[in-house]
């Protein structure tokens, strides 16, 4: 593959076909932890990602969580930064045409607080230009069911999907929380709804404390744990959904090398996000698609396709 000035870009053989989309790599970056691309772009060339999937964007600006938002932990990291973002329209205007000019698939994370709030910013999406397709944040509190989140439901995870579908005639993948009784209910529930992807899988819950302090160390008392920590918990997942939809799955949790994207693609993952080892190596998604492609010289994979689902054969 060439970029715009007909300039090869990565390697042939990781060119992955997930769901709709032909990607150059299955190595995406993951949302929350490569903003909208500004960041990364004097760090690595975007034009080599397989894609990527923005910070999660709401209808109007959000400020996020009062400090502290990050603290570190064994083998990862908690943060509640609390989706801060500035809004729709002011992404569509200032951030998406940035990435447009790198020629990378973007796909919009997208939260709200009603199925509503989902349909709309589904359709303000719908036909901008360089949006490949969206993401669905779906571990938000349903403000009209009690704040239960949507992603805690098969119902309300149905609805929020619908609801988007409705909306737009862009791809629609949805991130599922690991805080759930049955990720596989809620993964059916999803299908049902019309998803063409599932991610999975967004933060688990946890806390710190500041022993001399005497309080948790994040100001929201909280926050999402990421990072290699959770890696053996989101392969398990990963591999009880992929063997129960028929769409393809994204797999998420503690990717930090090649051989780590292999496990989640063995196990029936189509492609991977890579999000806290940006954190420690801002040239990750990119060093990881290097690195997986030697695990297939290694492993006599010829093509992404034959990696797919190896470990269930």
């Amino acid at each position: 593959m060439q970029d715009a000035e007909g300039q090869p870009v990565g390697s042939p053989r990781l060119i992955t076909q997930l769901g709709p989309w032909q990607l150059r790599s299955p190595i995406l970056a993951a949302s929350g932890c490569f903003g909208y691309g500004r960041e990364y772009a004097a760090y690595l060339p975007l034009q080599r990602l397989g894609g990527i999937v923005t910070k999660g964007t709401s209808l109007k600006p959000r400020l996020g969580d009062l400090p502290p938002r990050m603290v570190e932990t064994p083998a990862g990291m908690l943060n509640a930064i609390g989706l801060q973002n500035p809004g729709i329209e002011t992404v569509i205007q200032a951030e998406l045409p940035f990435l447009h000019r790198y020629g990378v698939p973007v796909i919009v994370n997208l939260y709200g607080t009603t199925p509503e709030e989902y349909a709309e910013l589904a359709a303000r999406l719908d036909g901008v230009e360089g949006v490949w397709g969206i993401e669905l944040n779906i571990s938000c509190p349903n403000v009209a069911a009690g704040g239960i989140l949507f992603g805690q439901s098969p119902i309300l995870a149905r609805q929020v999907t619908e609801a988007a579908k409705r909306a737009t005639h862009l791809p629609v993948m949805v991130k599922l929380s690991p805080n759930v009784t049955s990720i596989v209910e809620i993964a059916r529930a999803v299908e049902d709804g019309g998803a063409d992807l599932i991610s999975l899988t967004n933060t688990f819950r946890g806390m710190a404390i500041d022993l001399h302090r005497r309080r948790p160390v994040l100001g929201n008392l909280s926050g999402g744990l990421s990072g290699p920590a959770i890696r053996p918990l989101a392969l398990q997942l990963v591999w009880e959904v992929a063997g129960t939809v028929q769409i393809p799955v994204v797999g998420i949790g503690g990717i930090v090398s090649g051989d780590d994207a292999a496990a989640f693609l063995m196990a029936g993952a189509s492609a991977v996000q890579v999000g806290t080892a940006q954190f420690i190596d801002p040239t990750a998604c990119v060093r990881i698609a290097d690195e997986l492609e030697a695990t297939m010289n290694r492993e006599g994979f010829a093509q992404i396709a034959d990696m797919v689902g190896a470990a269930r054969q």
